[in-house]
C-alpha cells in the first residue's frame, strides 16, 4: 500500500522550521553527551536580524559535540540547516562560557565554536 504524497507547501509560520531544528538539535545533543540534563538550546535573532540557535553543554561534553576537527559540529550544523529550511547559525558553548557571556555582555562572546557561515 502506497502513501499519498502531500504537496510541499510552505507553512504559514515562518519560524516553524527553526523551532523544529531547535528541537532536533536538542534531541541529538542529549544523545551525544554524558550530562544530558545540562544541555540547553535557545533560538533567537542576533543584531543583524539573522536566526541563531545556541547549543549550551556541560564543559566536559564540549569535545563530544564538536568532535575531532569539528566533524560532529559540522554534521550537526548541516542537519540543523536542512531542518530549518533556511539560513541559521549554530553556536556551541559550554555552560561556563554561557554564564560568562550572560554576566558581562561587553566582553567577547566567549564562544567555543562559532558558525562561520560556510
Amino acid at each position: 500500500m502506497r502513501r499519498e504524497r502531500r504537496p510541499n507547501t510552505p507553512s504559514s509560520d515562518p519560524w516553524a522550521g527553526h523551532r523544529r531544528a531547535t528541537e532536533l538539535l536538542s534531541f541529538l545533543a542529549r544523545k551525544l553527551v554524558a550530562n544530558p540534563d545540562d544541555v540547553a538550546v535557545d533560538l533567537f535573532v542576533d543584531e543583524s536580524a539573522q536566526p541563531v540557535i545556541e547549543l549550551i553543554v556541560h564543559p566536559d561534553d564540549l569535545g563530544k559535540v564538536i568532535g575531532r576537527s569539528g566533524r560532529v559540529a559540522h554534521a550537526l550544523r548541516t542537519i540543523v540547516r536542512a531542518t530549518a529550511e533556511g539560513r541559521v547559525a549554530v553556536d556551541i558553548l559550554d555552560t561556563e562560557e554561557a554564564a560568562e557571556g550572560a554576566e558581562d555582555p561587553s566582553t567577547s562572546s566567549g564562544q567555543a565554536d562559532q558558525d562561520d557561515g560556510d
